[in-house]
């Protein structure tokens, strides 16, 4: 899959693609029909499959104090995307004049004039442009207009509820990582360098890896049931931490602090991916080490039952 910055002055190449368009944070089921629409075209057509997303996301311009949301990293998007076949993955800039431009602009010069795009997917409640004035129905009059073909993917879901980006955060908000992962189709996954921390754990008997948090949407404190893959593609099972530890003195900032079970190599500085499975009780402060160590005990065994009954 190719990553493409930009949409102005691209080579032949990287113009002319079945596209889907959208934010596509976390790649849920949702977005994966949107997808799914411009593959079938960029069949018909013979075309690249691409998708369009942007850099920084919209919402961060427009509520800048937010608290932070994202579902996923660059990286993480895109593995999902090439997983399901994407030729080019467009990241463009949403600088101040994208960010002008009105709907009709933004389909004449972004998707026709700049991208060159044979057809273009989009969800049933797409807005685009300036005021996002834009919807399904002008985009297949620009379409019309233009010579692209425009589909869109109507809602899908379990029942009433329509799979989204926000179902999502409200579930792991809530603690319900379980329905994070019916959304997305797959577990949620912290991803990050590991980072030293204050070596407590190790003393402890527990060594963790340690990950920050970054620009990823906060959980709900506590402790999780998890797997974790490493740089080699091992995947091993643990238990992790969300939140502070508030039974140690001194503040830090919410991070992951995950155990891997069976494990005890060196991957400092090493960039990891750990999947939520399941939520077991919130974090709590303990009135001294030794009550700490004896939760962290039942935590693991806990832990160890859901994602190794074999044991």
């Amino acid at each position: 899959m190719r990553i493409v910055q930009g949409w102005k002055g691209l080579a032949d190449a990287d113009r002319g693609a079945s596209v889907a368009l959208g934010n596509f944070d976390g790649v849920h089921r949702g977005h994966q029909q949107v997808i799914a629409l411009a593959a079938r075209a960029a069949g018909e057509l013979r075309a690249p499959l691409g998708v369009i997303s942007f850099e920084p996301h919209p919402r961060r311009i427009f509520q800048p104090d937010a608290p932070p949301f994202r579902l996923m990293t660059t990286d993480q998007q895109v593995r999902a995307l090439a997983g399901l076949g994407v030729d080019i993955f467009y990241i463009l800039p949403f600088d101040a004049e994208l960010e002008h431009l009105t709907d009709r602009q933004f389909a004449e010069q972004v998707l026709h004039e700049g991208l060159g795009i044979r057809h273009v997917s989009v969800g049933f409640d797409i807005s685009f442009g300036h005021g996002r004035t834009g919807s399904p129905l002008t985009m297949s009059q620009y379409g019309q207009e233009r010579g692209f073909g425009v589909s869109v993917a109507q809602a899908v879901g379990d029942g009433d509820a329509k799979y989204s980006s926000t179902g999502v955060r409200e579930a792991l908000r809530d603690g319900h990582p379980e329905a994070a992962a019916a959304i997305l189709g797959r577990p949620f996954a912290l991803e990050g360098m590991v980072e030293h921390g204050r070596q407590l754990g190790r003393t402890l008997g527990y060594p963790t890896a340690n990950v920050a948090l970054a620009d990823y949407v906060m959980p709900r404190f506590g402790v999780y049931a998890t797997r974790t893959r490493l740089p080699d593609g091992r995947e091993i099972a643990g238990v992790a931490n969300i939140g502070v530890n508030p039974t140690i003195d001194g503040e830090i900032a919410p991070r992951l602090e995950v155990w891997l079970f069976d494990f005890d190599e060196d991957i400092y500085d090493q960039v990891i991916e750990t999947d939520l499975i399941a939520f077991l009780r919130d974090e709590a402060k303990f009135a001294d080490l030794a009550s700490m160590v004896a939760q962290i005990d039942t935590d693991a065994a806990q832990a160890r039952a859901l994602l190794l009954p074999q044991l």
